[in-house]
Formats: structure tokens, sequence, C-alpha cells
């Protein structure tokens, strides 16, 4: 079994801009399950880095809004 060591970003914390001008289908859905990493699509993938996705979903509604979901 490969073992997985976890990466975080070497971004001091910081998010890229180009991810929190709009809102993508992956933030849409983090919002609609309220970031419940159980339910995300992206959770069975194990991948080896920390999910920065609340981050920008908390930027996304502070610099365009809530989105409007169907």
């Amino acid at each position: 079994m490969r073992e997985y060591q976890e990466f975080y970003p070497q971004n001091n914390g910081e998010i890229s801009e180009s991810i929190t001008q709009n809102w993508t289908e992956q933030a849409l859905e983090c919002y609609s399950i309220r970031c419940d990493c159980k339910k995300c699509s992206l959770a069975g993938g194990n991948y080896s880095f920390v999910c920065q996705m609340p981050k920008v979903i908390d930027a996304l509604i502070n610099l365009t809004g809530r989105p409007k979901l169907a």
C-alpha cells in the first residue's frame, strides 16, 4: 500500500486570485454541500493535498456574493 504525505501549498495561506473571481462548478458543488468533504465528488480521489475550497468559498462570497442555485 502506498502511503501519501499531505501537501500544504507553499503560499503562506494565500489563495490565488484566479480561483476567487467566478463561481466554478466545483465551487458551486462545495457551496451546495456546505463544505462537507464526505459529500464531495473529489473526496474519493485520494488526493495528497489539504482542501482549500472552504477558503475559496468565503472569498467568493465576499467578492461576488452568494451564488444563485437552481
